[in-house]
């Protein structure tokens, strides 16, 4: 199938586009040199209404489908990776768990301001033990009447701990299964431990978080007991696509920036775009960005149109995230020396380009998925 965006579409890219020349192209070597939460520029984006546009005006959104979502994580992963994966977060990881398995009464309370980006929420499915291992988790809940307590630790967690971070649902185990639990921010035991040291998303919000005692009432249960890890996994298909779309944008950026600096860039009595070795390089990353477009915007389709998805999410997410990586590589290799100096975008597009390949499902955790697809044994 071939790409085409409707008027929509394209007056949001350009939209989005628009804010990133603006907003973030100047400030993103700061915000990542001062590992800084850009702030007013997440405000910014709730009030162009980028948090709300797939949910329904009802709970305060715009009524667009995913295919939207995607064209603006592209967009702002070409400025900033960080600031891409904040909204990818904060859509499909804080808000969709409580849109798809929320009570009415927990929508009306949770969603107005998660769509206004007024506040964020967390994603707490990963724990320190767990990784890849999802299903392993070891967070315990008890039940105590119709209340719960909650212990135990989750890792990795993104949008757990910034200003504007109203809540985190978490997995837990208790004897009817994986349950999925909505934690306030500010509840007594829940506690956000301090940011990581990462090797790239410096300007992304990331923590640990620890729960011990943590008491809620049963308007903090999300869906079904017991049925917490079947609703995690079904919310991770839609961010794969979301993540293969940041790293579509990232790709893209690198590309732009290697042609005009191989353009501009002399040696030996000229530009060095006239050099097989450097073209043939761009070349290649014009292709990578065109297939995993392809792929993106093909499993996008796919879920706006109501049709299995989780085989194309998978796909998409291991090329697009792969490919990036590949693409960062090349840029810095073309950049030379240059580009290992921080002050080089291309830097900071090969450290944040490696936790595509990790984040949202590690690409061995994708082929499996593709594997098992094909009707091969994966056990």
């Amino acid at each position: 199938m071939s790409v085409e965006f409707g008027e929509e579409h394209e007056a949001l890219r350009k939209v989005v586009a628009d804010f990133v020349d603006a907003e973030v192209l100047p400030n993103a070597l700061g915000w990542d040199e001062r590992s800084e939460f850009p702030l007013a520029q997440v405000l910014q984006l709730g009030e162009l209404g980028l948090f709300g546009m797939i949910f329904p005006e009802s709970y305060g959104g715009g009524g667009g489908d995913f295919t939207s979502l995607c064209i603006a994580v592209e967009e702002l992963a070409k400025g900033d990776s960080s600031l891409a994966i904040t909204l990818s977060a904060g859509v499909g990881l804080g808000a969709n768990p409580i849109y798809e398995f929320g009570n009415e009464e927990q929508k009306q309370r949770w969603l107005p301001d998660l769509c206004a980006g007024k506040t964020l929420g967390g994603f707490g499915l990963t724990e320190p033990d767990g990784g890849s291992d999802a299903g392993a988790t070891r967070t315990r809940v008890e039940r105590q009447g119709e209340r719960f307590l909650l212990n135990g630790a989750k890792a990795y967690i993104t949008n757990s701990g910034t200003p504007i971070t109203s809540l985190v649902t978490v997995t837990a185990r208790g004897e009817d299964g994986v349950s999925a639990f909505i934690i306030p921010t500010g509840t007594p035991g829940f506690t956000v431990e301090p940011a990581y040291r990462k090797l790239g998303w410096h300007a992304s919000d990331t923590h640990p978080l620890s729960l011990v005692d943590v008491e809620v009432g049963p308007e903090s249960l999300l869906g079904e007991v017991g049925r917490g890890f079947a609703q995690f996994l079904a919310i991770l298909d839609d961010g794969r696509i979301s993540i293969a779309a940041l790293a579509l944008g990232l790709a893209e950026a690198c590309l732009r920036e290697s042609l005009a600096y191989a353009a501009n860039r002399n040696a030996f009595g000229g530009p060095i775009s006239r050099y097989q070795a450097i073209s043939f390089k761009c070349a290649d990353m014009e292709v990578a960005v065109e297939a995993s477009r392809l792929l993106v915007y093909r499993a996008a389709w796919l879920k706006d149109h109501g049709r299995p998805f989780k085989r194309e999410a998978a796909i998409a997410k291991l090329y697009a995230t792969e490919a990036a990586v590949s693409v960062a590589r090349e840029a810095t290799q073309i950049f030379g020396g240059a580009g290992f100096i921080e002050e080089s975008p291309v830097a900071r597009y090969y450290r944040d380009a490696k936790i595509l390949e990790i984040g949202e499902g590690t690409s061995e955790v994708q082929r499996l998925v593709i594997a098992r697809s094909l009707g091969l044994p994966t056990s």
